[in-house]
């Protein structure tokens, strides 16, 4: 599996590495405008990611607008098998989750992150078994 990490947090950063390492090859990125870049070389590339692990407060663009730039992409390259996201966030507000859903999201983590509800969450997107 092939991952992005997209998260400014240095320690957000690392626990997301460290435990989504043992599942594929991660990238990292640390604001929008790199996550953006790293998503749509990969897709030139013909390398697609398979998850990308998308933090909502990021420096330049936020993982919200980054959400709709991806989904965009995909849906103006006529990518029929999108990545999966994960949002992060610190942020607890029912509105704002489901806002995120509605905006292309497949799954939601709250930060602190919790590894074993991570798992569950990848083998419900059927990323792992």
């Amino acid at each position: 599996m092939k991952i992005l990490i997209a998260e400014d947090d240095h320690a957000s950063r690392k626990l997301i590495y460290k435990f989504m390492s043992g599942f594929g090859e991660c990238d990292i990125t640390v604001d929008g405008s790199e996550a953006i870049e790293a998503f749509i070389l990969a897709s030139e590339e013909k390398t697609p990611y398979d998850l990308i692990c998308l933090d909502i407060m990021m420096p330049k663009i936020d993982g919200i607008k980054v959400l709709q730039s991806i989904r965009n992409f995909e849906k103006e390259s006529g990518i029929n098998n999108p990545t999966k996201i994960i949002l992060t966030t610190a942020l607890n507000d029912s509105n704002f989750v489901h806002g995120a859903f509605e905006g292309g999201c497949d799954a939601y983590a709250a930060k602190p992150l919790n590894t074993t509800k991570l798992k569950e969450v990848l083998k419900k997107l059927k990323l792992i078994e």
